[in-house]
């Protein structure tokens, strides 16, 4: 037996402990997984629970391991028995802080993955994953290569329980298979919430049975600004396209074999012209709307009466019927108040319950949805905005994205927080200041600036402290028109992002050397990724519609 350790592969997020032993283990042709659970456990992700899987609680992580390992390996990794070379074990006496906690025991026998709940024994079949040649990640079979993994023991936990990415896929649409791409690159990295962001004044992409010309009017715009903030006009192509409730059903499906929780946003009470387009009666009387074909802000957003109202509770619901996620995200941010002050009908809304002002008026609105959603079995998420007009709903999760300072207000008024500051964790910022880098909203996140990200504020105590769930990532896509594009400024910002939120630490030139040695893997999986040195020729902006305006 060789005596000699082999070299460790770069594996991110870094493990809590790892352990080199001597040899190595290798997979062969006749290789077989065994998966056990001495208990039906909750098999659902994210940080707090979601969707149970299968009756059997390991069905999903081992579904999750044979198409993982055996893709490009060509291996079909049949059922063994208690000696099989893969062993997935469930085990609810597994002693770990979180359900996400596992053990990864690699022996010139075999790979064993040992924890607590079954997002645990998919993070494990991830790591053993990177343990393997990169060509592991390759999306077809690729013969001749010898599967061998150095023999080591990891135990390992996530930092932070929300390691999300936030996607909009309503400024423009993405099919719905490139949403399960950027699933499976979010579970490859341990995160464990899809923010998914199907509605703004843009697009609607949800489809709704009660109010079906949301999809009907409301998915497609007329046309699209081109160059910064619409500088160079309007490219009258039509853009649009919504989501059927069987690809949602199946994304969320394969997300929860996945660990990944989709969290759903319906933006009210703004970034709502793609509905006042379909259905005018939920506005203040400011029309003729059409879905918005620039970007911004737009001043047209929904009235208060009781029909509007009923409104948000009915898609809410059809939203729950579809997302099993026990967390609902309802929006509340950038709600410009004119049209509320002019309006009659909002201002004797406004005496009738005895407000003040419209702040009043907006924390009023959101606490009806909050309370909507509680009687559901559900908690509300919202931007940092809902702090505005009054204490936050019982409850709520806020998203601090203006900063920490809202955050910081949330957590020690004792509400739970994720912390999403627009710096650095806004990922539609430009990635340095070279002239070449494509167009892009403005600003500047760096990866270096992500790598030295610390999610909980020196201002809070340790109880306040508690109250941060974790962070994630934010891909806003009003320039982002296609695949490639949301690749760019993802990864490898993404990448740094998760280190962050599951091992932590402040070496953050540390967490930049593995990400080199991690970037093999996004290639495998054809990820068009930024390079560290920067944008490749076909990647910049060139001098058309993608060109990074002189000043912005």
């Amino acid at each position: 037996m060789d005596e000699t350790a082999a070299p460790v592969p770069a594996v991110l997020p870094q493990p809590r402990r790892l352990t080199t032993r001597p040899g190595t283990w290798r997979l062969r042709p006749e290789a077989t997984l065994f998966a056990t659970s001495d208990s039906r456990a909750d098999a659902g992700p994210g940080p707090a629970g979601g969707p149970a899987a299968a009756d059997d609680a390991t069905a999903g992580p081992a579904r999750t391991a044979r198409r993982l390992l055996g893709t490009a390996t060509g291996y079909p990794l049949p059922p063994g028995g208690q000696d099989a070379d893969i062993q997935l074990r469930l085990d609810p006496a597994f002693d770990a802080p979180s359900s996400e906690s596992y053990r990864l025991d690699v022996s010139p026998e075999r790979a064993v993955i040992t924890a607590g709940g079954p997002a645990g024994l998919v993070h494990g079949v991830q790591t053993l994953r990177q343990l393997l040649p990169t060509d592991i990640f390759r999306p077809a079979v690729v013969r001749g290569v010898p599967w061998e993994a150095p023999c080591v023991e990891i135990e390992d936990s996530p930092r932070f329980a929300w390691r999300g990415a936030h996607l909009d896929v309503s400024r423009h649409f993405l099919p719905a298979d490139a949403v399960r791409r950027f699933v499976d690159l979010l579970a490859l990295h341990k995160l464990n919430v899809l923010h998914l962001h199907l509605t703004d004044d843009q697009g609607w992409r949800f489809p709704s049975d009660a109010y079906p010309r949301l999809c009907d009017v409301g998915s497609w715009r007329r046309g699209t600004a081109v160059g910064w903030r619409g500088g160079d006009g309007l490219e009258e192509t039509p853009h649009g396209g919504f989501y059927t409730k069987a690809e949602l059903v199946d994304l969320v499906a394969y997300a929860a074999d996945l660990g990944v929780t989709v969290m759903p946003e319906i933006e009210f009470p703004g970034h709502t012209q793609a509905v006042l387009a379909a259905y005018p009666e939920f506005g203040n009387g400011t029309g003729p709307y059409e879905v918005r074909t620039t970007w911004g802000i737009a001043t047209q957003v929904l009235n208060l009466q009781p029909d509007t109202l009923e409104f948000c509770r009915t898609v809410l619901g059809e939203v729950m019927d579809i997302f099993p996620s026990p967390y609902i995200h309802v929006g509340g941010d950038e709600v410009p108040k004119d049209e509320w002050r002019a309006s009659p009908l909002v201002q004797d809304r406004k005496r009738e319950l005895g407000l003040a002002d419209e702040d009043q008026l907006q924390h009023w609105f959101t606490s009806q949805l909050n309370a909507f959603l509680v009687a559901a079995g559900r908690r509300m998420v919202g931007w940092d905005e809902i702090l505005e007009g009054g204490e936050p709903p019982e409850g709520c999760v806020v998203m601090s994205w203006r900063g920490i300072k809202g955050g910081i207000q949330a957590a020690k008024a004792g509400r739970d927080v994720v912390m999403c500051p627009y710096r650095p964790v806004y990922l539609d910022y430009y990635q340095s200041d070279r002239a070449d880098e494509p167009l892009a909203i403005g600003g500047g996140n760096t990866l270096e600036d992500i790598c030295a990200f610390e999610p909980v504020p020196d201002e809070l105590g340790a109880d306040a402290a508690t109250r941060v769930l974790g962070s994630q990532v934010q891909l806003w896509s009003e320039y982002l028109p296609d695949r490639a594009a949301y690749d760019y400024m993802a990864f490898p910002r993404t990448t740094a992002l998760a280190d962050v939120l599951w091992h932590g630490g402040p070496d953050a030139a540390a967490r930049l050397a593995l990400i080199a040695g991690h970037l093999p893997r996004l290639d495998a999986l054809g990820v068009n990724y930024r390079p560290l040195q920067g944008p490749l020729p076909w990647q910049q902006g060139g001098s058309g519609r993608r060109r990074r305006p002189p000043t912005d």
